[in-house]
């Protein structure tokens, strides 16, 4: 059967008889089945439930918290975690329910965490919240084996770091400069990035989705590229990014982060949507250093340099972003 772009190509050149585009859309696996609708309906209900049943505990117990008692209250998010380990239990951890459970719990342990803190007044950083949110699900987020519930651990594991940075600035207060928080938070990402795929590479099931490597690698670029911008616009003269060693180190990592993603994601995985983020980041790190370069040296006459190459650098990465995906579909 023919690639499905190639379908849409002999639609649009009206080489399909007009009215017979549906069954050609069907004949080529394209348009989905009743069964592939039923799924979708129903996993995307079942995961919408979830999250209201998360949030749910959270809006209850703030409308309510004059009314209900210190111990109301505790039995009434216990009961909730608990519920929630017992469905797991009873459906099991193979069946999406029983999973979905292990999340709602994963949910309820945060919303029981942040009653303690807010009925036992301690003088607790609120960091120290999601760092522990994090830690009692650690072992749930183990056994559950779902992307989803891995990435939603990782976000607890950034936003306590985000928080931990905000209240001292840096680890054991050794670090206060705002790059020091992009650093982390790279790192933490490109590890959790690297691990993924290598576990995704050796056949780990519940990881063989690529919409949650995306959303892992997306942030990883979001964070190099905000380094080396940081680093393009750290100086007035563009001529002095070389000067600083900080800034030295984020252009390496950064040049060193574009080609493994180029390599990896070309050669090895094949993700034209990871390779659409990285040419992406190319067009704007360019850019943005050819507008640091150029326009405080040549004024009007920069900023019509700096228009055409955004122009030229979309159309190239368009071009080339085109003929990878006739590479991967051949």
């Amino acid at each position: 059967m023919e690639q499905p772009t190639q379908i849409f190509e002999w639609i649009a050149q009206g080489r399909v008889k007009h009215g017979s585009e549906f069954q050609a859309l069907e004949l080529a696996g394209i348009h989905p089945k009743a069964s592939q609708w039923h799924r979708f309906i129903e996993q995307m209900l079942l995961w919408c439930g979830v999250i209201s049943l998360g949030a749910s505990l959270i809006f209850f117990l703030a409308y309510n918290w004059q009314s209900m008692g210190r111990f109301a209250k505790f039995a009434l998010a216990e009961v909730a975690v608990l519920g929630a380990m017992l469905a797991c239990w009873k459906l099991g951890l193979e069946s999406t329910a029983g999973k979905a459970s292990l999340f709602i719990a994963s949910l309820f342990t945060g919303g029981l965490l942040a009653l303690v803190g807010q009925t036992y007044q301690t003088g607790a950083d609120t960091y120290e919240l999601f760092r522990a949110w994090a830690i009692a699900t650690l072992v749930w987020v183990l056994l559950a084996r779902l992307s989803a519930l891995h990435l939603f651990w990782l976000g607890l594991v950034n936003l306590s770091a985000l928080l931990y940075f905000q209240t001292f600035g840096g680890f054991f207060g050794l670090l206060f400069s705002s790059s020091s928080q992009l650093w982390t938070l790279f790192i933490l990402n490109a590890i959790a990035l690297i691990a993924w795929e290598t576990l995704r590479w050796r056949g780990v099931l519940h990881l063989q989705e690529r919409w949650s490597a995306r959303v892992l690698a997306t942030v990883v670029g979001v964070l190099v590229t905000m380094l080396v911008l940081d680093a393009i616009f750290s100086h007035d003269d563009g001529y002095r990014l070389l000067a600083n060693l900080s800034n030295v180190l984020a252009i390496a990592t950064y040049a060193v982060w574009a080609w493994l993603t180029m390599w990896v994601y070309r050669r090895k995985v094949k993700d034209l949507f990871v390779l659409a983020g990285w040419v992406l980041s190319l067009i704007i790190t360019t850019n943005a250093f050819l507008t640091r370069l150029v326009v405080n040296h040549m004024e009007s006459v920069g900023f019509l340099m700096v228009s055409l190459m955004i122009i030229g650098s979309s159309a190239l990465g368009g071009m080339w972003l085109k003929k990878v995906m006739k590479e991967m579909q051949a």
